[in-house]
């Protein structure tokens, strides 16, 4: 079989979608915030990218978030697109947060590459628990600068008596008058899906199926799922027996035996 004819099977082709939507997702916005306070009734937001930059309503957040007492980051080795506090927290890997994406799209690369078959089953495995490893450990690295600057409240903020709090990574909260909501931007949706391929990559890894034969191999599985599905339900709506203690004693039988 060709180099061509190999790259389309979906165990080789699905890692190499999933690195091309890793890459892209670096160009986008990972995250989003979105704030609503009574200064600005129709809410503000600023989006997030994967390296030290901001966009959106970033004065007009700073701005507010200085209010309390809460600043961006400092990302050390990198200008980011914002003034920096001198209160601010530093967060000095976020200068790198390409390079976790960079390294897992290589990774996706090298083994849609692999040479043998027992490579590529060798190299999915390794893929898959490192990339969801990656981004782990990204979730919690972030979350835990979110909790540093959450309880670094500067005390000379205009709003003094605040306690500490814990904004989320993905979710709302509040702080004073100011309510917040964290959710994914472009780029952490792409990454979502990417480790979804890198899952069916892994899924398929003992299967030859080309990328023609997906639309055959998705209406498979779905018919399999609702087959699945129907029986589970036959099953729920049969009637269970009765227990041998609840069975009613037949009268008729009770003469027959006297008799």
């Amino acid at each position: 079989m060709s180099k061509i004819n190999k790259l389309s099977e979906l165990r080789r082709a699905l890692p190499l979608a999933a690195a091309a939507l890793l890459l892209v997702a670096i160009a986008v916005p990972m995250w989003r915030i979105t704030l609503e306070a009574p200064q600005y009734p129709d809410g503000l937001f600023v989006e997030l990218y994967a390296y030290p930059r901001l966009e959106g309503d970033v004065a007009e957040t700073q701005a507010l978030n200085h209010y309390v007492g809460f600043y961006y980051p400092d990302p050390v080795y990198l200008d980011p697109n914002y003034d920096v506090h001198p209160n601010a927290i530093a967060v000095p890997e976020w200068s790198i947060g390409p390079l976790a994406f960079v390294a897992v799209a290589a990774a996706g690369v090298f083994v849609a590459l692999a040479p043998t078959v027992r490579k590529l089953k060798l190299g999915l495995t390794a893929q898959l628990a490192g990339t969801i490893a990656v981004f782990v450990t990204m979730f919690a690295l972030i979350q835990y600068r979110l909790y540093q600057a959450g309880h670094a409240l500067d005390p000379n903020a205009p709003m003094r008596g605040i306690d500490g709090f814990t904004p989320p990574l993905l979710g709302s909260y509040e702080i004073a008058n100011i309510s917040g909501l964290a959710w994914f931007g472009p780029g952490g949706y792409l990454a979502l899906v990417a480790i979804a391929l890198l899952v069916a990559a892994y899924a398929f890894r003992d299967s030859a199926a080309t990328v023609g034969d997906a639309p055959t191999l998705v209406v498979t599985r779905l018919e399999r799922a609702r087959t699945w599905i129907r029986n589970r339900r036959d099953r729920n709506d049969e009637p269970r027996p009765t227990a041998a203690g609840d069975i009613d004693p037949d009268p008729d039988a009770e003469v027959s035996r006297d008799d």
